[in-house]
């Protein structure tokens, strides 16, 4: 099992206060509240630390709540189950603890003595806790061998979904969403090579290991200011599956100034990776949330790049297109976000079976709408983050078969992270990267 990195010691709140947020976050997310929108509002002395220990939590809740289900007779109040839980999941790491046992306990119900909603449940938490550290070696193996969701910590609905869709490789999947994703770096192909970048790296005391033409995988993670020529746009982070996308769509278009339209774009990575490979290319970026269209402006700017910007729902073309065709049009559609769980632990919390479904048919109507806009010969690339065949090789397969003027090209199809024989980003990675889909269609010339 993994554990969460502790944050250094004198720049830290003590350990009480920590789990204490980090439980209300636990707590917000079992109510169907985004972490990530959560996190925004932590205090940034508070962020790094919580992060990691929410992070943790939600990775093995699963795992926490069949141990508490064993321990307490009943389960107590929202606020002090999402504190027990934690102190759980954190007892539970089979690797060096990053806190001793006893002080993790006590600082526990420290946090709940001082959480006016959590107060009753101190002695509780106390002798749940405990009595877990006294019969750790019994407890796991039996409830992980009775229980699925302890053992995989997903709901059941989407380990049936994986196990349907990827019989033999389900379970490196589920196995692997379990520990932190890499940080990877895309280097600006304006401004620098792979090589020289990580030269700079070393310079900083800052390990990484080569991927591919732009990118670079960090050994450990590091604040993004630790990154020398960030704030300059010399570097980006970016996953090396998402690398994928610019070079695909790119890759052999005949037009000298391509037109392309980049839909559902923010944060704006896709879209920085597009210009820095394509310097005369005609971009318009599309978002259908103004706060997250804005971070695509950021983005740029800090590149020094430019494309137009546009808060517009892709989908509803008749408020937003201005009649212009398009060279090339990269799709990368809302989903599940199934294959990015290691980014985003609260994911496979939040979904519903439903959603799968109703994202499906949101899918259809995107390359439905945005395949009229895109010009003879021209191609589109259509992904998107997930390891759901629904969300990818079936929306494909259902589309060229109502299509009779789409060639499809080559394209990686599926990435599965962890999956043997699946390559999960640029080179071999190890299986460290996220989930993914790509499918490239060309629409034949009238």
């Amino acid at each position: 099992m993994n554990k969460p990195a502790a944050a250094p010691h004198a720049a830290s709140p003590p350990l009480w206060r920590q789990l204490q947020v980090a439980a209300r976050l636990v707590e917000q997310v079992r109510r169907g509240r985004s972490l990530s929108a959560q996190l925004a509002a932590v205090e940034a002395s508070e962020r790094p630390g919580v992060q990691a220990l929410a992070f943790h939590a939600l990775r093995w809740l699963g795992l926490s709540q069949a141990l508490r289900g064993r321990l307490a007779a009943r389960a107590p109040a929202r606020r002090a189950d999402a504190l027990l839980c934690t102190a759980l999941g954190l007892l539970a790491a089979d690797e060096d603890p990053s806190y001793a046992p006893f002080t993790l306990v006590d600082q526990a119900v420290e946090a709940a003595k001082r959480d006016a909603s959590a107060r009753a449940a101190a002695p509780l938490i106390n002798a749940c806790l405990r009595r877990f550290l006294r019969e750790r070696e019994a407890l796991l193996p039996d409830v992980t061998q009775a229980d699925w969701l302890a053992r995989w910590n997903h709901p059941r609905w989407w380990i049936d979904r994986l196990r349907a869709d990827w019989p033999d490789a389900w379970q490196d999947i589920l196995a692997n969403a379990q520990y932190p994703a890499p940080m990877v770096l895309r280097v600006n192909a304006r401004r620098s090579t792979t090589k020289a970048y990580a030269r700079r790296l070393a310079a900083a005391g800052i390990e990484a290991t080569l991927l591919g033409a732009q990118a670079l995988r960090l050994v450990r993670p590091r604040p993004v200011r630790a990154l020398p020529g960030f704030e300059a746009g010399d570097v980006s982070v970016q996953s090396a599956a998402a690398q994928k996308a610019a070079p695909l769509l790119l890759d052999g278009l005949d037009a000298a100034a391509p037109r392309i339209l980049d839909a559902c774009a923010a944060p704006g990575g896709k879209t920085a990776h597009l210009l820095e490979l394509s310097p005369q290319a005609r971009v318009v970026a599309l978002e259908i949330d103004p706060e997250r269209s804005r971070r695509i402006t950021d983005n740029l700017i800090r590149l020094g790049l430019h494309a137009e910007v546009r808060v517009a729902d892709a989908a509803d073309t008749g408020a937003w297109w201005r009649g212009e065709r398009y060279d090339a049009i990269l799709l990368d559609a809302p989903c599940s976000a199934s294959g990015i769980v290691r980014r985003h632990p609260d994911v496979r919390w939040l979904r519903r079976p439903s959603d799968i479904d109703s994202l499906a048919a949101r899918q259809d109507r995107l390359l439905a709408a945005l395949w009229p806009l895109l010009a003879p010969g021209g191609r589109l690339l259509y992904c998107t983050c997930s390891v759901f065949q629904a969300e990818g090789e079936q929306r494909i397969q259902t589309f060229v078969a109502r299509h009779t003027k789409t060639v499809r090209q080559a394209a990686p199809g599926h990435l599965l992270p962890g999956a043997a024989g699946h390559e999960s980003g640029l080179g071999d990675n190890g299986g460290c990267d996220d989930g993914f889909f790509y499918a490239l269609l060309e629409k034949r010339p009238d």
